[in-house]
């Protein structure tokens, strides 16, 4: 099934997002601008779209896995959440892990991908005491080390 997203070009020699392959959850985000990041250093990054979400839908911007493994970036925030009552340009919180070497990215080249999914919105009810459960209040390792 596919969900319209509506999609403003903020600017017209950036493409809007594509999926790379048939069956992927990921659209493809690029960077508007060119850019680079020293060992450790983070940059806000536009990618010239705007959109609009159906309510009760949210995007969520992902790291590209190629990426992190080639070159140690990521996003800061990741998952970044766009929501549907957004309508500002996409930007991106990207990290250089690396801690050597500097990365560059171009006008126009993949940076994140952006998978649209739908969302619930929760009704919040104030108790006393909350119903028991097998686990507890375990948190942090409370199940094992493996």
């Amino acid at each position: 099934m596919k969900i319209p997203v509506l999609i403003k070009r903020l600017d017209e020699g950036v493409p809007i997002p594509t999926y790379a392959k048939d069956g992927d959850a990921g659209a493809d985000l690029a960077t508007r601008i060119d850019v680079t990041l020293a060992p450790g250093e983070r940059a806000l990054v536009p990618t010239g779209i705007a959109i609009a979400l159906l309510d009760g839908y949210a995007a969520f911007v992902h790291p590209r896995s190629g990426l992190a493994i080639k070159y140690g970036v990521s996003i800061l925030n990741a998952p970044g959440t766009v929501d549907a009552g957004y309508r500002g340009e996409l930007q991106v919180v990207l990290i250089n892990h690396d801690l050597t070497q500097s990365v560059s990215f171009s006008r126009g080249e993949r940076i994140a991908q952006m998978i649209i999914q739908k969302v619930e919105r929760a009704e919040f009810i104030e108790v006393f005491d909350l119903p028991g459960s097998s686990r507890g209040a375990g948190g942090f390792g409370s199940t094992g080390s493996t």
